[in-house]
């Protein structure tokens, strides 16, 4: 089973308030991230990003050259990124 991306209410309507340009970057980043992170869980690395907890499961990154901050969750026995928070500066 692959990891898969989910975002919460609040993060999907940010994303789909955004310009078209910006709302695809975003979704491929998301959708990248599963593929990325889900791979580094897998090999026993790192995901990508900030660690903002001692247990490993919750990070902060941005979506390099956009004004948009993620903040996801590691779900490790769903095989699934949660996207808590997505900040977008506008």
């Amino acid at each position: 089973m692959s990891w898969t991306v989910w975002t919460e209410a609040i993060p999907a309507q940010t994303v789909l308030d955004m310009p078209v340009d910006l709302r695809r970057k975003t979704a491929n980043f998301l959708r990248a991230l599963a593929i990325e992170a889900g791979g580094a869980i897998n090999l026993g690395r790192k995901p990508p990003g900030d660690a903002m907890d001692d247990f490993e499961v919750r990070y902060s990154l941005e979506v390099p050259g956009e004004p948009v901050i993620i903040e996801y969750m590691i779900m490790r026995e769903a095989k699934e990124i949660r996207v808590s928070v997505l900040v977008w500066f506008h």
